[in-house]
């Protein structure tokens, strides 16, 4: 580590915590986020980390002889229908799989990590969604039969328990789904905004780790890195940049933002240092003055 990093280390103790967000896609290698957070714990730092994992899901429900299915909602994002049978092969990917193997990762690597669902104590709880407004052929459509939720609480007193004992929580959906009839049923929850509910309930700084550098003002434009959105009308600038899975990663960052978090940054998972790199500048960072207006007066949210 260089001096700046091993300073940053050093002041760990007297700074908020930080929650990453892995992602699952295939083109975003763990290795350098795993050393990172080996390198923040053993300075001090709270690491909170959330992780998500499309890509072995995909892999494990076409291998159980199933078709992955995305549909387009009413309001034009593209999302994964998690019925009953994709929602078991969710389960054991996510859950079974994929937060197994990246706890071991960690641990291998010195870290004391705890593998948790958002089902395992209420981690990450709000009601069910059943059914879903789609968008097929141009009409609107109501489809039944979905397992997927909207994050209403995290277990913060859990997460902080865990942290001041020295364990670095490890994070995956499913979440904890509340049945109108008092029932819990796991389903499916984005993994980034996962991560921002987690943020905003520790008052955490966020980093975003996905394969790309940041936010681009001309996605197709890697020199146009937005590095920084401070007031609103920058953050304007950077939604309107941000396009397809990268809207919902910039939608996650003011929802962090909103609910407590300090600071969000965008940054490239596959570079020597990560998450370091990311905290001392690196990547698209949103500061918390972007939401300011909506963080006073819109409360706390998930």
């Amino acid at each position: 580590m260089s001096g700046e990093q091993a300073d940053t280390g050093g002041r760990a103790a007297d700074e908020p915590p930080v929650v990453v967000k892995i992602g699952g896609a295939k083109a975003v290698d763990p290795a350098g986020a795993v050393g990172d957070v080996a390198h923040l714990a053993a300075n001090g730092r709270r690491v909170v980390v959330v992780h998500g994992g499309s890509t072995v899901v995909d892999e494990t429900i076409e291998r159980l002889g199933m078709e992955p299915e995305y549909v387009e909602s009413a309001s034009g994002v593209t999302g994964r229908f998690t019925d009953a049978e994709t929602m078991e092969a969710f389960t054991m990917a996510m859950a079974g799989k994929l937060n197994t193997e990246l706890t071991a990762q960690f641990r291998e690597a010195g870290v004391d990590a705890v593998g948790l669902s958002g089902v395992d104590g209420g981690v990450l709880s709000g009601p069910r969604k059943s059914a879903v407004r789609v968008v097929e052929d141009g009409k609107k459509k109501i489809r039944r039969g979905e397992h997927s939720g909207r994050i209403e609480s995290v277990n913060a007193d859990l997460l902080s328990g865990l942290l001041a004992d020295g364990y670095t929580p490890v994070v995956s959906p499913p979440m904890e789904g509340k049945e109108g009839d008092g029932g819990v049923t796991p389903v499916n929850t984005d993994a980034d905004r996962a991560a921002a509910a987690v943020a905003g309930a520790l008052g955490a700084d966020l980093v975003l780790l996905t394969d790309v550098a940041g936010v681009y003002a001309d996605p197709d434009d890697p020199d146009t890195l937005i590095e920084s959105a401070s007031t609103p009308d920058e953050l304007a600038a950077v939604e309107a940049a941000a396009e397809g899975f990268m809207g919902k990663k910039v939608m996650a960052a003011t929802e962090a933002l909103s609910g407590g978090s300090g600071r969000v940054v965008v940054a490239d998972a596959n570079v020597r240092d990560p998450i370091v790199a990311a905290l001392g500048g690196e990547g698209t960072t949103i500061e918390r003055s972007a939401i300011a207006e909506q963080a006073e007066t819109g409360g706390e949210t998930a």
